[in-house]
């Protein structure tokens, strides 16, 4: 018997989800160990009893780059840029980190002091005004071996043009000390805006001997556990790629678990007959949430990870805030009740894991109102939870508050799903979308325990709970497929674009991301290729996307893009000339991984009654326990419910309906 695992580490535990070629699946979750997530990693394998000579893949996705930027526990590192461009981390865009004031900090990842300048020039298009000076740049270099930096990043303007001034700074670079991590910005992303492209780079040279180390180490583990094949990365587009390249992707994997989560959800929702979903993941540390419309999850242009750090790499438009079971309740200066964004993390967690932790969290609300079964083995295996701890912490805080015990668990529950609900409505109904025409996709270890009262409160039509909603973004990592991206800046007029140089730039791109697909060792399926061109009329700054062939004749790309902007403004603007900005490649290597996961057998009714307690739900129910494995396809009930399972547990509110549809899922929602 062969299989694949799928493994996320997050910030409080590290999931897994096994897929064998006979149909069998399995999943587990064990806690993780933020000062080497390696080790949680292998910790999720054994406990999973696997044998590493019968695992075909492993498909990984980890948080390590994203905490690393938050943290500021990068790399030490130097940018070298063109004369007069030393300060542009700084200068940024005119924005400010509050809507309200003009006082903010801004710490750029490298201070000034490790910023340089270097004689040189291009114009827009990629000219050569002034020469680079290689001796000045040399002695740069050996200032900077002194120092003992690193990285080395390399970001001269107009580079995205024509890279041979950043191509002899690395070469000279590398020279001067092979040890050096040196990134040239066009190696990331040959586009122009030289902040957001500066930018970039500098986050990839900042993360790269991080997460090298981190890849080396968990290559070197594996092997020792018996695993010696291709490890698979989720990046942050949705797509894999091999462990071993990251050593020069580094800033690809910023939001690899959340992508992964969003993968999931908009497959599985896809097959339940829902196109358009919000996906709502809400795990022990944060909260993120993602819109999928006709079925294909919104990819962002730039990702901002901090106030004047954007990242200008396709990624899935994840938002997050620190919203999650470990969240900690506190009292602000003002008196009030403040959750988030503070965590208990892994360690010491919540006050009922019994690991240490004396602050009340979501957690622990939860379980005062009696909504997690208090035999849980949450904190760990063969403990079950300290629910006298988590009654004290949270009465101590409603005392302060002048809130009974009940009152200050279900204050600290609200103040979470208005902060989850109030993410959920900016990237929906700030942007134009309905939530009463999407579902929302609830998982994460808690997601299902909220995702009721986030239905409720921005009025979303349905909540889909998946079988396995605790671990859905390892299961991402599982499903997904091999994707690269590729982009090349051009800014010239369509009319004026030489004949063959759009197709000749497509297919080099073509090329090069069938090359690294067939590389991988990962099995693939089948190979797709797709194109698009970021277009604009003359003078404008932002741009369309607009799908395109790579054979097709400047007419029809004019047309297409009159069809887009049409269809996005509902008029176009007369005879303006039309340019064509950045041309864009995806190369995909499909896989086909079954997600089928429930017997084909029906159910009728509602499903065995395990148990019944009492439960808070605005007052206490005696309130019916079901478990997850009873669930049949046909099953249908009324709330109030509690469905429990090994890695999550659903609340059903007293006016919410339960079905259980053909592929297993729970679909929930308001009478």
């Amino acid at each position: 018997m062969s299989g694949i695992v799928g493994i996320d580490v997050g910030g409080t535990f590290t999931d897994l989800y096994y897929a064998g070629s006979d149909g069998a699946h399995r999943i587990l979750k064990v806690p993780s160990t933020p000062k080497d997530p390696s080790i949680g990693l292998l910790d999720s394998l054994r406990a999973a009893e696997l044998e590493p000579q019968a695992l075909d893949a492993i498909l990984h996705g980890t948080t390590i780059a994203t905490n690393a930027v938050i943290e500021r526990r990068g790399a030490s590192c130097a940018l070298i840029t063109t004369r007069g461009f030393r300060d542009l981390l700084e200068l940024g865009r005119r924005d400010r980190p509050a809507i309200y004031g003009l006082t903010g900090v801004h710490v750029p990842l490298i201070p000034r002091d490790r910023r340089f300048e270097v004689t040189e020039r291009l114009d827009y298009e990629g000219n050569i005004l002034t020469p680079l000076d290689e001796i000045e740049l040399a002695g740069i270099g050996a200032s900077l071996k002194e120092a003992g930096v690193e990285a080395v990043i390399i970001s001269f303007l107009h580079a995205y043009a024509n890279a041979v001034h950043e191509d002899r700074a690395r070469e000279i670079l590398s020279a001067i000390n092979p040890a050096w991590e040196v990134v040239a910005a066009t190696s990331v992303v040959r586009e122009y805006y030289e902040f957001e492209r500066t930018s970039t780079a500098v986050v990839q040279g900042y993360l790269q001997p991080l997460v090298a180390r981190y890849a080396h180490n968990l290559t070197g583990k594996l092997a020792e556990w018996g695993f010696r094949r291709d490890v698979l990365v989720m990046q942050s587009n949705g797509g894999l790629a091999p462990l071993a390249e990251l050593d020069h992707r580094s800033a690809h994997i910023v939001r690899s678990g959340p992508a992964a989560g969003v993968t999931a959800a908009a497959e599985l929702a896809a097959a339940a007959g829902f196109s358009n979903v919000i996906t709502a993941d809400m795990g022990g540390t944060s909260f993120d949430v993602a819109v999928v419309v006709a079925g294909e999850p919104t990819i962002a242009e730039i990702t901002n990870l901090d106030f004047r750090i954007p990242l200008r790499l396709p990624m899935i438009d994840v938002h997050t805030i620190g919203a999650g079971g470990g969240s900690i309740a506190s009292i602000d200066r003002g008196g009030m009740l403040q959750v988030g964004p503070r965590s208990a993390g892994a360690v010491p967690g919540p006050v009922a894991y019994r690991r240490g932790g004396t602050e009340p969290t979501v957690t622990d609300a939860n379980v005062v109102l009696g909504r997690i079964d208090p035999a849980s083995r949450m904190g760990g295996p063969g403990t079950s939870l300290d629910v006298e701890g988590a009654r004290k912490a949270v009465g101590d805080l409603g005392k302060k508050l002048g809130l009974g015990l009940e009152a200050a668990a279900e204050a600290i529950i609200a103040i979470v799903n208005q902060r989850m609900a109030g993410r959920i409505r900016l990237l929906s109904i700030e942007r134009g979308l309905d939530p009463r025409d999407f579902a929302l996709v609830a998982f994460g270890g808690a997601g299902p325990l909220h995702g009721g009262a986030l239905v409720r409160e921005v009025g979303i039509g349905t909540m889909l709970v998946p079988q396995y909603p605790g671990v859905l973004c390892a299961m991402g990592c599982a499903i997904a497929d091999v994707r690269y991206d590729f982009s090349q800046t051009i800014e010239q007029r369509l009319d004026r674009i030489e004949p063959g140089q759009i197709a000749a730039i497509l297919e080099a791109q073509a090329e090069t991301g069938r090359t690294q697909l067939k590389s991988n060792d990962l099995p693939i399926d089948d190979i797709g290729v797709t194109h698009v061109a970021d277009m604009s009329y003359v003078g404008q700054i932002h741009s369309l996307r607009v799908p395109i062939e790579r054979d097709w004749t400047a007419e029809r790309m004019r047309d297409a893009f009159l069809d887009a902007y049409r269809q996005e403004f509902g008029n176009t603007i007369g005879n303006i000339p039309v340019m064509v900005v950045n041309l864009r490649t995806v190369a995909t290597g499909k896989r086909n991984v079954a997600t089928e996961m429930v017997a084909k057998k029906k159910g009728r009714g509602a499903p065995a009654l395990r148990s019944r307690r009492q439960v808070h739900i605005g007052a206490w129910h005696d309130t019916p326990i079901y478990h997850r494995d009873d669930f049949l396809p046909g099953h249908r009930f009324e709330g109030p419910a509690v469905i429990e399972q090994s890695d999550t547990t659903t609340l059903v509110e007293s006016d919410m309906h339960v079905r259980v549809d053909a592929a297993g899922n729970l679909l929930v929602g308001v009478k």
